[in-house]
């Protein structure tokens, strides 16, 4: 069983133990993702699998925190915000704008990228190095800046 799996199962009991709701709620969802994938595909999750579940689970609930606000509805959009919370307690530590610009760099030059055609190969060497640490739609964006 992967590390970070077994951060997340500690981390639901001290939920349960605290009487942390919104946080045993995310981890829950988490956790049940995470089965959902080990069944269906019959693996065993490893951490990179887990990184990209959380980082969906993330941004599906910036999406839901949007539509809550221009909804009027804020006390839900509350509950998402707590949960993302909980969930970026799992995730990596976020790259700087440096780090990420010295990557970009990195796999321009490795891939010999010249014209957009060439953003697949470039987000290929990528995200596996950025997978949770940070928002590939900015990453895309800035390698199309350079790109184009």
């Amino acid at each position: 069983m992967s590390d970070l799996l077994n951060q997340i199962k500690s981390s639901m009991k001290d939920a349960m133990r605290n009487k942390e709701k919104v946080r045993l709620t995310a981890i829950r969802m988490l956790l049940a993702a995470i089965k959902q994938i080990e069944v269906d595909q019959r693996i065993e999750v490893q951490d990179t699998d887990i990184l990209a579940i959380l980082d969906k689970m993330i941004k599906q609930r910036r999406d839901s925190i949007s539509q809550y606000e221009a909804a009027g509805r804020q006390e839900l959009a509350d509950i998402e915000s707590e949960e993302i919370t909980a969930l970026q307690d799992f995730m990596p530590q976020a790259l700087t704008d440096e780090e990420i610009s010295a990557l970009i760099d990195a796999a321009l030059a490795e891939s010999g990228a010249e014209s957009m055609r060439d953003m697949g190969k470039v987000m290929a060497i990528l995200k596996p190095q950025m997978q949770g640490r940070a928002d590939m739609g900015a990453v895309s964006g800035k390698i199309k800046a350079k790109l184009g």
